[in-house]
């Protein structure tokens, strides 16, 4: 893929969050999601890290999970336990535009880095949270990771095969929704400090996420009193939806409306499908799944992947291959949605990341910084913030600033 970062470089004051300062004191990556979001739309992002190298919980600062989630800041490792420290963020606070941090609820007021304290020396400040379980109630202490939220959540409950146990989903789903939902909640937060000149809190958690993504699954409970149970592969309620075999590689088909059902039997040709009462509704076919699948799975086991795939796009049927990672990034509508972004590394020489998904015509964002080294951009942000040569000098021989 080609080096995007003269193009972004070029168009970064055109994008827009250009202008934007955030503070970035997150960990792991729900937090990081988030400030990913405003780093590639523009904003700048300054990290605040603790003088020591490596938060623990997203690998080495030249590792394929760090390289992923912050390109396009700089760094400063700051020991905000320290009265120094501490005074040197409130600087750089009274300047910013967000603060984002998804320590455990408590840890924040205890480094006295929390929004009331924040928001008396800067009003216009939008400061964001994440937490596993919420800034109040019963949790709201505990330490939270994606796979207990998974599981408190109940999407372990409805996740693989019936009969074989709880399952956790292959990604770390609640952390990327959750960040994903406070870069949305911070967007908000600033439109609205256009009108009012105050920021807000903003804040969400792994918890409501997850409970958020339930979505229709939760529903049936709250609506009909239905509990969900593990489908595998299949739809939960719609049939025939789900994964089927073939001669190479399993594919996906979704063919259970009334319309799509019509034509999948048409165009496999198999009309008297059509005709069994006992398959004629959604329901019906739902309530004769196992049936119903092993005569599709029977059919499409006869011929390649290819070859269904291109007879059901002609016919209008959802469908597409089951690929692993690396045929993922080899599909040609992958290739052609450029997903693909080279970070410049210092040890690396290039990385390749995921780009942002969002689109907005006539702009490109990009990669305008590479992923920083703790603490490298420490002078710097200090002098923006009018400290003194001999101040950070100060600060560096007390062991505030880390390198």
């Amino acid at each position: 893929m080609p080096d995007d970062s003269a193009a972004a470089a070029k168009a970064a004051t055109t994008l827009p969050l250009n202008g934007l300062r955030v503070l970035d004191l997150t960990l792991a990556r729900a937090g990081p999601t988030c400030v990913r979001h405003l780093a590639d739309w523009g904003a700048e992002i300054i990290r605040v890290e603790p003088p020591v190298a490596n938060d623990g919980m997203s690998g080495a600062r030249d590792g394929f999970d760090f390289t992923n989630l912050h390109r396009n800041k700089r760094c400063i490792a700051l020991d905000l336990k320290t009265p120094e420290g501490h005074a040197a963020f409130l600087k750089l606070a009274e300047t910013a535009d967000v603060v984002v941090e998804n320590m455990r609820m408590q840890v924040k007021y205890r480094l006295k880095v929390d929004y009331e304290t924040l928001s008396a020396l800067n009003p216009r400040l939008v400061y964001a949270s994440i937490s596993g379980f919420g800034q109040t109630g019963p949790y709201s202490k505990r330490g939270g990771v994606d796979q207990i939220a998974q599981g408190l959540g109940g999407l372990m409950s409805i996740t693989g095969e019936k009969g074989r146990g709880p399952m956790r989903v292959g990604i770390p789903i609640d952390d990327l929704t959750a960040g994903n939902l406070l870069a949305l909640g911070v967007m908000m937060a600033l439109f609205e400090r256009e009108k009012t000149g105050r920021g807000r809190w903003v804040h969400t958690s792994l918890l409501e996420a997850q409970v958020f993504m339930l979505d229709f699954q939760a529903t049936r409970w709250l609506q009909k009193g239905e509990v969900a149970g593990q489908a595998g592969n299949d739809h939960p309620v719609n049939t025939p939806m789900g994964v089927f075999p073939s001669a190479d590689k399993p594919i996906n088909i979704a063919a259970s409306s009334p319309k799509l059902w019509e034509v999948f039997c048409r165009a496999v040709g198999k009309e008297e499908w059509l005709e069994k009462p006992e398959w004629k509704t959604v329901e019906d076919r739902t309530r004769h799944r196992a049936e119903v699948n092993a005569a599709v799975g029977e059919l499409t086991s006869r011929h390649p992947s290819e070859y269904w795939i291109e007879k059901l796009e002609q016919a209008g049927i959802p469908c597409g291959p089951v690929n692993n990672i690396r045929e993922v990034f080899e599909d040609p509508q992958v290739e052609h949605l450029d997903m693909v972004w080279q970070v410049p590394h210092a040890k690396l020489g290039t990385a390749g990341v995921v780009r942002t998904p969002i689109n907005i015509e006539g702009l490109r964002p990009g990669i305008r910084r590479p992923v920083p080294e703790l603490g490298e951009h420490a002078d710097e942000i200090l002098t923006e913030a009018g400290l003194t040569g001999e101040e950070i000098a100060a600060l560096r021989a007390k062991g505030v600033l880390g390198s």
